[in-house]
């Protein structure tokens, strides 16, 4: 593996885009200090491009959030033929939709916190909530910036 050229996937498009570079940053140091031969990829639009200029043949992938985390990475890298570090197409899209992700940890029986789904435009009486304060609000998915 240490003769593999790997590429570690940073950056991004989405608005986590400077964690991402932060992770990808300390993973590439990781690799290159026990003699991986790897280098540091700022992930844009031309991704597939310049994973063939540079003929990677491993990802690691640093991104997170969506375009990194949700798929859409992986699935690419699936039609490219190059393996990849964590979980597949259909697991990371459904990881990053937290209503359908719910659902089924609920219908397999896992224990969830309590939630409530809620659309834009809304009216939501903190008091009438089921469960109680403090609470937790995120979107379902998040938007890229």
């Amino acid at each position: 593996m240490n003769q593999k050229k790997i590429g570690v996937l940073m950056g991004g498009l989405s608005n986590e885009r400077n964690v991402s570079l932060d992770s990808g940053a300390a993973v590439l140091q990781a690799l290159l200090n026990r003699d991986y031969n790897a280098i540091g990829i700022d992930v844009g639009r031309d991704l597939p491009e310049v994973l063939r200029r540079e003929s990677i043949e491993v990802a690691f992938i640093a991104l997170h959030g969506r375009y990194g985390e949700d798929g859409c990475v992986q699935g690419m890298l699936e039609l490219l033929g190059i393996p990849y570090t964590g979980s597949g197409v259909l697991a990371s899209a459904l990881a990053m939709h937290k209503r359908y992700a719910k659902s089924l940890f609920l219908a397999h029986g896992l224990m969830t916190a309590p939630f409530r789904n809620y659309r834009k435009g809304d009216d939501v009486n903190l008091l009438d909530l089921p469960f109680d304060l403090p609470i937790v609000v995120k979107p379902t998915q998040s938007d890229l910036r």
